[in-house]
């Protein structure tokens, strides 16, 4: 047996995800959860819901967390990590404030989050953040004991994280037809936000234009494009482009869209385009629809060979990543002396979301911040 590792202060881990609809008939009502507030109409929603329709009305990403919770858990099993792991939802069961609930009952008081969200931004972050608060609010309305959360920081750059879309990459490569291949682009994407939502993405210090969200993805296309240059001798060009804009047409957001880029590349005579979705954990609906669906026709009309490489999903690497996180926290939270493991140029992440990262057009508590009011 493994000697037990120590996550002492922490007595649970919540992976916090998105949620998606598990059949044809929880499409509509899944979607009236992402949108509440927005007045959006039903018949607006059955269109919008048709990607998922072409998937039999099944969003993948309940099954890949379904993975990722078993791949931590015998990580954690193997390593000797005896720190129990829930699992809860933004949008759809098993819904974070049941988890909570839930977890309060089984006697948890001390929870880190893992959220599904690698990069800041409001919504990769914060929006989380605020989620959490809501339920600890629904939690004290029911006179229950409030547990202390923290957040696990942003994970962009660690190895767990990069080291399966280096790979990715590689045989996405060497998956292309010979005579293409060394001319191949490779194009990182990411989900598309609202420019001013990316212009104040990450702590007030790094704000300004694309803001931490625009600069962190950069720093990781670096990390991949150079290791893909030492593995396979040749420099690809590359470029952050983006995806799955889902705003007003008159609101500015972040671009080139995939698909115009996938044109402006066969324009300009490159052979062929490897996909590179950096700024997704696993392959949900973006990737399977966006790219592997909207993207592939858009390149096959072209005639322009593309492959879409892996995302990270339930890689073991991912998960000793996860396991390493954990451990990097409470160490911290114990007071001992720690190096957090980050390659690239920006470092670590922070451990508390400082006031006024990643802001809500219109202010909302969120907890596990600096700002929390559930301390």
């Amino acid at each position: 047996m493994p000697d037990a590792l120590d996550a002492t202060p922490y007595d649970a881990l919540l992976l916090l995800s998105f949620g998606g609809p598990e059949g044809p008939d929880d499409v509509v009502p899944f979607l009236e959860n992402v949108t509440r507030g927005r007045g959006i109409p039903k018949e607006r929603l059955k269109e919008v819901g048709q990607h998922y329709f072409l998937f039999g009305g099944v969003s993948p990403i309940n099954d890949q967390n379904r993975a990722l919770l078993d791949a931590l858990r015998k990580d954690f099993a193997d390593h000797g990590l005896n720190l129990p792991i829930y699992w809860g939802n933004r949008n759809w069961a098993p819904y974070l404030t049941d988890t909570l609930r839930e977890m309060v009952a089984d006697g948890r008081r001390r929870i880190l989050v893992l959220a599904t969200s690698a990069y800041a931004s409001y919504s990769g972050c914060r929006q989380y953040r605020e989620n959490l608060a809501d339920s600890l609010a629904a939690l004290e309305a029911e006179g229950l004991p409030l547990p202390k959360i923290d957040k696990l920081r942003h994970y962009f750059n660690h190895p767990g994280f990069l080291e399966p879309m280096i790979d990715g990459v590689v045989r996405s490569l060497a998956d292309l037809p010979e005579n293409v291949r060394d001319g191949a682009h490779i194009a990182f994407t990411t989900h598309s936000i609202p420019t001013a939502a990316a212009d104040t993405s990450g702590p007030v210090t790094d704000h300004g234009d694309g803001g931490a969200y625009v600069r962190q993805h950069l720093d990781v296309a670096r990390l991949i494009a150079d290791a893909v240059r030492e593995r396979t001798g040749v420099d690809h060009p590359w470029q952050l482009v983006y995806q799955s804009r889902s705003g007003a047409p008159h609101i500015p957001w972040l671009e080139p869209d995939i698909c115009d880029h996938l044109e402006e590349r066969h324009a300009a005579g490159v052979p062929a385009v490897v996909m590179a979705p950096i700024g997704f954990v696993s392959d949900h609906m973006e990737v399977l629809y966006d790219l592997d669906t909207e993207a592939a026709a858009r390149a096959q009309e072209l005639g322009l060979p593309v492959r879409r490489s892996a995302t990270v999903g339930a890689d073991p690497r991912f998960a000793a990543a996860v396991r390493e996180l954990v451990l990097e926290r409470a160490a911290t939270e114990s007071g001992r002396e720690i190096t957090p493991c980050a390659l690239g140029t920006l470092g670590a992440s922070h451990d508390l979301c400082p006031v006024g990262c990643c802001p809500a057009r219109a202010p909302r508590p969120a907890a596990a911040g600096a700002d929390s009011p559930y301390a």
